[in-house]
């Protein structure tokens, strides 16, 4: 099958794809400012809040997942033109992300320290890493709200404010950080609480941003406040259907991270940090291979409630090729760019070592995941089949890739290093379950299958 030739596609991806990858770079670059200008503080203040943004990213990942199970059947209703139907859907995703939110704040206020000793026995790591957890822990509420209601936005089509409402975090936690961290302008010096402040003063003013613009600017769905609060059992008894093995799967997915960083954290606080480096530097320049997954799922799934069957085969196979063509480019680039990045840091001379090894790693995994994640998680989740990516990472995260890493490290005594690649091992190795898993589902016009009736 040839590349598509139509400027409709090229032009709805990238245009989605842009914005997308621009907010993913804004969103991650305040964890980065956090990590260099906390990583300046100190070590043990660096390697404590990277304990934190464990639990932070398997908060993320199950947000992301209350909100791309939404999208699924929102993007549909959009191509149907029908956004009636996407406003009763709202409540459905909102609800169950602050009931998620709260649950976290909770355990992260009054269960911080026997959580967080699950990562690390280093007592000066747990310490910062708990001074951290008790005030941050109060945004995951507010995360979860402000991410649900941008997910409403993005399944149709609107991507713009997003980005935005980043920037704006971003501008605002690298002022309150400079302030509240090394006591600037005449504010105390609070170190890490000082982060942690920075970071819930930013999210608040997030969420006020999003909620001032579907009240007053949005022109495509028209938000209400009875729209939020009202709740149809039948109506999230159909979302939960289908988003409950993309949260589950997602959630499963932040699990797993979490364990790979207490592998690590039991190899030493240089393994810790050299993580964190590698990790936030991954993302940074990982951001086009996150958006691509989300705008091809919106793309495909307004496609599919267009009912444009033989456009989503053409779609599907030109996109292949752009993941492929992604995921070299940012090798190269992460490649490229790890001892500049790496001279930013003040950390030990052992901790930069192994952060630019671990990056020399990714580098080259980077292209697997470049292909897999947005094939598995944009293309086949958008055609309805929620539950593989579920089934999928089950197999490879929990029956490979966490036993492996485990053995190496306790029963091998294997280096950092070893562990770290048997932890990145399966974003080569489903590569060869994406392709057969994707020309299966776009085989077949029945695998499109209508998820919601309205």
């Amino acid at each position: 099958m040839k590349l598509v030739k139509e400027s409709y596609f090229y032009k709805s991806f990238f245009s989605l794809l842009v914005v997308l990858a621009l907010q993913n770079l804004i969103t991650f670059g305040v964890n980065l400012a956090d990590n260099l200008m906390i990583g300046a503080f100190s070590e043990a203040s660096l390697s404590g809040v990277a304990l934190v943004n464990q639990i932070q990213f398997f908060i993320q990942m199950v947000v992301l997942g209350i909100g791309e199970g939404f999208i699924v059947l929102a993007s549909r209703c959009w191509g149907e033109k029908n956004p009636a139907a996407i406003k009763k859907l709202v409540s459905c995703a909102l609800l169950p992300a602050a009931l998620f939110g709260f649950f976290m704040w909770a355990i992260g206020f009054f269960a911080s320290e026997p959580l967080l000793s699950l990562f690390t026995n280093d007592q000066a790591v747990l310490a910062e890493g708990v001074a951290y957890l008790k005030i941050v822990c109060f945004t995951y509420l507010i995360f979860g709200i402000t991410n649900v209601l941008l997910a409403v936005l993005r399944s149709v089509e609107t991507v713009r404010i997003a980005f935005l409402v980043s920037c704006s975090t971003l501008l605002l936690n690298i002022c309150f950080n400079s302030l509240l961290i090394y006591g600037r302008g005449g504010f105390p010096s609070l170190g890490v609480r000082g982060a942690a402040i920075a970071t819930l003063i930013s999210r608040f003013i997030e969420l006020i941003i999003v909620i001032c613009y579907l009240a007053f600017c949005d022109k495509k769905i028209h938000l209400k406040a009875k729209n939020v609060l009202s709740f149809s059992g039948d109506l999230f008894r159909q979302y939960a259907k289908i988003a409950m093995p993309v949260i589950a799967g997602n959630a499963l997915w932040g699990l797993a991270m979490g364990i790979q960083t207490a592998i690590l954290g039991r190899l030493g606080s240089e393994a810790i940090a050299a993580n964190s480096i590698a990790t936030t530097l991954f993302q940074i320049v990982s951001v086009v291979i996150y958006a691509s997954a989300s705008a091809s799922g919106v793309l495909i799934g307004k496609t599919i409630g267009e009912h444009r069957f033989e456009a989503v085969k053409q779609y599907v196979h030109t996109l292949q090729i752009i993941y492929l063509v992604f995921g070299v480019l940012t090798g190269a680039i992460l490649f490229a760019l790890r001892d500049i990045m790496l001279s930013f840091y003040t950390v030990s001379p052992e901790s930069k070592e192994l952060a630019s090894l671990f990056i020399t790693v990714l580098s080259v995994t980077v292209i697997g995941t470049a292909y897999q994640m947005p094939c598995l998680t944009g293309i086949v989740r958008a055609c309805g089949d929620t539950s593989f990516v579920f089934r999928n990472d089950l197999i490879f995260m929990w029956g490979l890739v966490l036993p492996s890493a485990a053995i190496s490290a306790f029963l091998l005594d294997a280096s950092p290093l070893i562990v770290f690649c048997c932890l990145k091992a399966d974003q080569i190795l489903k590569c060869f379950v994406a392709v057969f898993k994707v020309k299966k589902t776009i085989s077949h016009e029945d695998g499109f299958n209508k998820l919601i009736t309205m």
